[in-house]
């Protein structure tokens, strides 16, 4: 499915991925392959990343949301190994544990302030 807009909520162990469009919302969870938290191993972190950037193929925009320091540690993998992922993170924002409806509603309201600002210089 490819649509306009994703939302990621992520901590250590899995992540949810939305990829959403104004009649279509997909959810894909991705559980972390590792069952420690904070394993510390960069080869469990770069097996989890690699399937979060994989589910976002076809997103022109993407919101990272979560609890904690995953979704920063995301964004910056992303830059060094999957460049046209990090090229469509817009943002990146503190959420506790949203249910999917809650997290789409979440991310409707942000792309809608995030276009009307993309759209008009000014508001920038």
């Amino acid at each position: 499915m490819s649509t306009f807009h994703a939302v990621v909520w992520m901590d250590h162990s899995e992540a949810h991925v939305v990829m959403f469009d104004h009649e279509h919302v997909q959810a894909q969870r991705i559980k972390s392959r590792t069952h420690h938290k904070h394993s510390g191993k960069a080869e469990d972190s770069a097996a989890f990343f690699t399937d979060i950037g994989q589910a976002l193929t076809g997103s022109h925009e993407v919101l990272l949301t979560g609890p904690g320091l995953a979704r920063t540690q995301f964004r910056d993998w992303s830059e060094k190994h999957q460049s046209a992922v990090a090229k469509v993170i817009v943002d990146s924002v503190p959420t506790d544990h949203p249910t999917d409806p809650q997290l789409v509603a979440l991310a409707r309201q942000y792309f809608k302030k995030f276009d009307t600002m993309v759209a008009d210089p000014s508001l920038a």
